[in-house]
This record gives structure tokens, C-alpha cells and sequence, in this order.
């Protein structure tokens, strides 16, 4: 079945390649007039901004950001800075301490059983714990979807606007997003359903709809489900794939100095191809390919940005003092200090997708039995995207000089980030591109797990759908790759984020159920 699925993904990959290689207006083009309404429609509706304009300056903040914020305050004062004080037993989790914890109490050989993708087939039903996949795997697969260019281009574009100082509010917005994260996930293991064959199920789909009815809200819920699984469909083929493919290939055919109509689609046909190889076989391949993946990736990139940090090390206390100053300060910069605290908090909200809703999916397909234990796990992923690798580029653009007008003009996003690595290490474009490539490449595969498990939901949960939607993600690859598709991909990032309004009524209505499920896990390993 799965090499039939390649065949038939091939098959339609070609007309896609004589298609963009004929039409003489361009059928990009026709695609960006055909939704460029309905875009602007949801665009103004989903970023409709909060103006803040001191001495004649004007400063904006989109109110879903505001939501996003406030709500990850909120939390992070209902569990009691859990972000902060759970940070150590987040860590001893994702290492495995407690495994026997959340384990049965007659854990099961494995000599006496059959080990299909690192799962147990023959006794799923008997498991100590359900789900698919391992605490670290979960985390991978999650990073895998956050980690990527916004942590290159989103972090130069917020010092370019809102200078140094901007690099302090958004590692604030990074550590209020692990509560949120905390949240989301621990309620996506708590209301996810196992299949017959042990396959999971999770996500805001599952927490508003079965969630909000155990509250007298079914109809309520069931509502904000299926506008989340709409949302979230859209994000996956849109700002989750063809934003990403058409990222990559523009940086590794200019890397490259390939030219030509037709080197877009060809650099998609090879990323689909890859992408189809993965996705097809689940979240277990999804994430066994994670888990490598995404600490190679951030480790290339660290190795990288340390060399520049320690190359400039004379540098590093100037750089803080930049910081810190500019973050309350920032006189004349985008409005003051409010201007500063904007681009910090809109570029960590971009980048890391805390209260979003999408991580959530991936970490309810974890191996345990207590729901919070993979919300402390969860807790790990903002801090992880915002508050080391986001900070760690901010530090190597500051550094190196590229924070100041003069420096930066002409550059902006992965550009600025990219020259001011050169400064430092002159072949690091090669490793740039190689950086976005794989950034691109994992941030796809975890996409198209949270747009099947919504398509799922929606659809009905059998081959046939599962099939459709992974077909149409791979074709979506090459489109994105060859196009130039900007309505349709700011028409996809209003989808993800309006992904966050009907995921945040839920987590607010069922914060009770979190605290429940938070000392009941806490009890558990006080005994052990």
C-alpha cells in the first residue's frame, strides 16, 4: 500500500512540474488572486491590532497576541510559576527517572513480545502505558514543528524594529509559554482516545468536544472543535508546509546558484518524496525520525552561533547591557518601550505557538497513564525554542553588530541572520541552508500529523482518509516549493493562530480538570 501511494504521488507530481512550466500568467498568480479576499478578510479579523502610538510614533500588537500572553500569565499564576518550579522534574522525565512510575507494576519483557517501530503489537492491550510514543520522542516531535525559520528570520526582524531590548521580552513570553504549553498537553493525553490497534487520537478536537460535555457544554464544544480541526487543516497545508518548502527551496537553490522555472518544483518533488517516506508510516516513523533529527539540527546551529559568541566574547557583557537597557528604555525605537516589549513578545508568540494548540496533538500520543506527566514534558518546548535557540541567535546578531541601522541595511530576516554568522564563520551560508532545509523539512512532517489527526476527526478515522490527506499534503510540498504563494500563506498563519481562540476558551474551562490531574500525578510520585 505504501508503494502505491509513492507511485500515485508521482503521478501527480508531474503534471503539477508541466503545469508550472506552461502557464503563461502563472497559476501561482491565479491562486493568490483567487483567495486573496478571503485572506484579507480573516487576516484583519485574526490580527486585528491593538494601536499604541506615544510622541507621534505608532506601535501595533495583533489582539490574538494579546490572548496568547495574557493567557499564559494567567496560567502561570493558577499552577504557581509551575514553569519555573517543575523545570528539574521536567528534565528527570524526558531522562526517564519515573518511567516505572507511570508504568504498570508487572512491566512486560521484551523477549515475550513482538516489536514493531519500537512498539509492542501482540500486547498493546496490556501495556503498563498507553500511547505510541516515548517522552523525548513526543518532546522531538513537538520542537519539530516550532523550531524552524521564525527562530533565524523572526528573531532579526524583531531587533531590526524593536532593537536589543526586544531579546529580553521575548525570553519573558518564552517562560510564560511553558505554562501554557503545561496546559494544552497535559489536557491532549487526558481526553485522547486509543484505537482499536492502539493508535492514538488526541488533540483540541478531543479535549473541547469530550471535555466541555463532561462540563454540560457538548454542543458548546463540539462547535469549537470542529473550528479548530478546520483552522488546523488549513495551517498544515499552508504556513506548515508550502511557507516552509517555498523557504527552503528559495535558500538552497540561491546557496546552490540553481536558476530556472522549473527549480522549485523540482526541489519539491525531492522534499515530498521525503516527506511522503516519513509521514506515511504514522507518528512512530514521525518521530523516530524526530528524535534525530531535531537535536541534530539544533545542535548544528548552536555549535554555530557558539563559535560567533565565543569569537566575540569580549563582547558578551556589552551585549546584556544592550539588553537589558533597551528593554526598558528603547526611547525612539518602534515607540518606546512598549514598542520593544511588542516585538519581543509577537516574535516569541510566533515562533514557539504556546496556547495555539498545536503541540498538544503530538504529545497525546505519549506512552504514559498520567496525563500531567507529559504536560511537565511540554513545559520544556518553549524554553527550549524561545529561550535558547531565539536567544542565541539574538546574541550573535547583537554581537556581531547587525542589531544597528547601519549594519542592517539592506538585510532583513534570514539574511541579517546569515550575514552576521559570516562575519564570524564566511562558509556559514552553507551551513544556513542546510539548517533551513532540515528546520523546513521536520517542521512539515510534524504539521502534517496535527492537519490528519483534525482531517481525521472530521472525516472519519480510516485508511481512505488518512491516505487523501497525505496525498494532498505531499502535492501541497511541490506547490509551495514553485510558487510564489503569499496570500495563500498569510491566509494559513491567520488559520493557525485563530487556532488559539477556541483552544484557550477550553483550557480555561477546564482548568480544574489540570489541577486534578497534576496531584494526582504528584501524589504518584511522592509514593514511589
Amino acid at each position: 500500500m505504501k508503494r502505491r501511494i509513492l507511485q500515485i504521488l508521482g503521478l501527480l507530481l508531474l503534471p503539477v512540474l508541466a503545469w508550472s512550466q506552461t502557464e503563461e500568467r502563472g497559476w501561482d498568480e491565479a491562486i493568490n488572486d483567487a483567495v486573496t479576499p478571503a485572506t484579507e478578510f480573516i487576516f484583519n479579523i485574526v490580527f486585528y491590532p491593538w494601536v499604541y502610538g506615544p510622541n507621534g510614533d505608532t506601535s501595533t500588537m495583533p489582539y490574538v497576541i494579546i490572548l496568547l500572553l495574557g493567557a499564559a500569565t494567567i496560567f502561570t499564576l493558577y499552577f504557581g510559576f509551575i514553569n519555573i518550579r517543575k523545570f528539574p522534574l521536567a528534565i528527570n522525565v524526558v531522562r526517564g527517572k519515573y518511567d516505572d512510575v507511570e508504568g504498570s507494576d508487572e512491566p512486560i519483557g521484551k523477549a515475550a513480545v513482538n516489536m514493531v517501530d519500537g512498539d509492542v503489537v501482540d500486547t498493546i492491550k496490556i501495556e503498563g502505558q498507553e500511547g505510541e510514543v516515548s517522552h523525548f520522542q513526543a518532546l522531538t516531535a513537538a520542537l519539530s514543528g516550532t523550531v524552524g525559520l521564525g527562530n533565524i528570520s523572526g528573531v532579526a526582524i524583531a531587533i531590526t524594529i524593536g532593537g536589543p531590548g526586544a531579546t529580553f521580552w521575548m525570553i519573558v513570553a518564552g517562560l510564560l509559554g511553558m505554562s501554557s504549553k503545561f496546559a494544552e498537553c497535559t489536557l491532549g493525553v487526558k481526553y485522547r482516545d486509543i484505537g482499536p490497534d492502539g493508535t492514538v487520537y488526541g488533540g483540541p478536537m478531543y479535549y473541547l468536544s469530550k471535555g466541555l460535555k463532561e462540563r454540560g457544554m457538548a454542543g458548546f464544544g463540539k462547535v469549537l472543535a470542529v473550528f479548530f480541526a478546520i483552522m488546523c487543516i488549513g495551517g498544515s497545508f499552508g504556513g506548515g508546509n508550502m511557507f516552509q518548502a517555498n523557504q527552503a527551496a528559495a535558500q538552497f537553490n540561491t546557496m546552490m546558484g540553481i536558476t530556472g522555472d522549473s527549480a522549485g518544483a523540482i526541489f519539491g518533488i525531492v522534499m515530498a518524496v521525503g516527506v511522503a517516506i516519513v509521514i506515511i508510516g504514522g507518528i512512530k516513523r514521525i518521530a523516530s525520525v524526530t528524535e534525530k533529527v531535531v537535536p541534530f539540527m539544533v545542535g548544528i546551529y548552536l555549535v554555530a552561533a557558539l563559535i560567533v559568541i565565543f569569537a566575540k566574547i569580549s563582547f558578551v557583557p556589552e551585549a546584556f547591557k544592550l539588553i537589558f537597557n533597551g528593554a526598558f528604555t528603547g526611547a525612539g525605537v518602534a515607540g518606546g518601550f512598549v514598542g520593544v516589549l511588542i516585538q519581543g513578545f509577537r516574535r516569541a508568540a510566533f515562533s514557539n505557538e504556546a496556547g495555539v494548540g498545536s503541540a498538544a496533538i503530538a504529545h497525546s500520543a505519549v506512552k504514559t497513564n498520567y496525563a500531567a506527566s507529559e504536560g511537565i514534558v511540554a513545559l520544556l518546548e518553549p524554553f527550549i525554542d524561545t529561550v535558547v535557540v531565539c536567544t542565541i541567535t539574538a546574541l550573535v546578531i547583537i554581537m556581531t553588530g547587525f542589531y544597528s541601522p547601519t549594519a542592517a541595511e539592506g538585510l532583513g530576516g534570514v539574511d541579517l541572520t546569515s550575514a552576521a554568522f559570516a562575519s564570524v564563520i564566511p562558509w556559514f551560508p552553507y551551513i544556513l541552508t542546510l539548517a533551513v532545509v532540515l528546520f523546513a523539512f521536520s517542521t512539515m512532517i510534524s504539521w502534517s500529523y496535527y492537519g490528519l489527526q483534525s482531517w481525521l476527526y472530521l472525516f472519519g478515522r480510516n485508511k481512505t482518509n488518512e491516505y487523501i490527506y497525505k496525498v494532498l499534503f505531499c502535492l501541497f510540498v511541490v506547490i509551495g516549493a514553485a510558487a510564489s504563494l503569499g496570500a495563500v500563506t498569510d491566509f494559513s498563519d491567520s488559520m493557525i493562530f485563530a487556532m488559539a481562540v477556541p483552544n484557550l476558551i477550553g483550557v480555561f474551562l477546564l482548568l480544574p480538570r489540570i489541577k486534578e490531574e497534576l496531584n494526582k500525578y504528584l501524589a504518584a510520585l511522592n509514593k514511589a
